[in-house]
């Protein structure tokens, strides 16, 4: 639960807060059991509904309210009765993995994504982007304190779920083109000579300073071992794994397209998959891609724990150069880097069923 005595310093003021919550959220019960029975089939426990809904209150009756003024009772209780629960109860079911709830929320909201980000940025590649960039956005791919951080848990209830989402879209949209800002088309640099173009926010470095140099002598005494570290850490990889990166980093495939090599019935991933599936009761015949942001998730975490390793027990370095190592390996080592799908196949695959998996993904 938020601390509320980081903003009631005052002792009776928090006791009066606690005696106000209490009373105010007398209701969160049979709210929540109005939102299990209308999804009755996600995973959600009263307490972390009731925990999602105590933070909103806190956040704008406390955390945006006047020091030192406690909301009443009757204020709590209006403010859980003009949330949007139902909305609330899917995004906290998405945001915990809930492949049910991702289902539900597809269904309702998919289109609309879709709709919006075609309107923002029109038909195509930079639609598809959007859509990609946002639904990796819900499902989170950064871990803190052993709690992945889906953009869902933003969401209050504050609203409706399209309104907040049109915000999301909005944002994703903007930032693909301020991705591009500083990109330089080829035919800039064709007719601009020798000599780089001028363009607003592009970022120079000053090779002629010192620090600068020191700066490019440190990266490449790091860059070869990096480049051995993760090679070897990509090779540990079962061929599952291999090919999920492959298809998402190297094909350029979008979370949906790999989805849909899962399900194809000749795909060899889809064995794994189901062999991974086997203690299940029934074996599911749909992927979403939040199960294949998982799936990519747990890659990237076995990835960069056997690359600390290697750097660490194998090359001798300190915390301080792995720190350096890892920012290297963010760039495009292109065919430097063992991903490649001949060393996919040579594990498990043939060639055959690895190039229909591809064609069925692509198409």
């Amino acid at each position: 639960m938020t601390d509320y005595r980081a903003r009631l310093i005052d002792h009776s003021c928090a006791s009066q807060y606690l005696h106000n919550l209490t009373v105010g959220t007398a209701e969160l019960d049979a709210i929540y059991v109005r939102c299990a029975e209308a999804y009755p089939e996600f995973d959600l426990s009263r307490e972390e509904f009731k925990e999602a809904v105590i933070g909103a209150v806190y956040k704008y009756l406390v955390g945006f309210g006047m020091e030192g003024e406690i909301p009443t009772a009757q204020e709590i209780r209006r403010f859980i009765s003009e949330l949007q629960g139902i909305d609330l109860y899917l995004t906290l079911a998405c945001s915990r993995g809930d492949e049910q709830a991702w289902w539900h929320f597809d269904r309702q909201y998919r289109s609309f994504i879709e709709r919006l980000a075609h309107q923002l940025v029109g038909r195509g590649l930079d639609a598809n982007e959007v859509i990609d960039s946002v639904y990796v956005e819900l499902y989170g791919t950064k871990t803190v304190d052993g709690v992945r951080q889906s953009k869902f848990r933003t969401y209050t209830g504050r609203g409706t779920l399209r309104g907040w989402l049109r915000t999301v879209i909005s944002h994703a949209a903007v930032d693909l083109y301020r991705g591009r800002h500083d990109e330089i088309p080829l035919e800039d640099w064709s007719n601009s000579g020798d000599g780089m173009p001028a363009r607003q926010g592009w970022r120079t470095e000053a090779h002629g300073s010192e620090t600068s140099m020191l700066e490019k002598v440190a990266r490449e005494r790091y860059r070869s071992v990096t480049i051995a570290a993760l090679d070897q850490s990509l090779a540990t990889l079962d061929a599952h794994e291999t090919l999920l990166l492959l298809y998402y980093h190297v094909e350029g495939l979008k979370l949906r397209e790999i989805a849909r090599i899962v399900e194809a019935p000749s795909s060899s991933i889809r064995r794994w998959f189901q062999r991974r599936s086997k203690r299940q009761r029934t074996s599911p015949t749909r992927v979403h891609e939040s199960t294949v942001m998982r799936w990519l998730d747990n890659v990237y975490r076995k990835v960069s724990d056997r690359f600390r390793s290697e750097l660490k027990d194998k090359h001798g370095l300190n915390p301080a150069e792995i720190d350096i190592c890892l920012d290297i390996a963010t760039e495009d080592f292109g065919q430097g880097v063992g991903l490649n799908l001949e060393k996919a196949e040579s594990k498990s695959f043939s060639k055959g069923e690895a190039g229909s998996c591809q064609v069925e993904g692509a198409s």
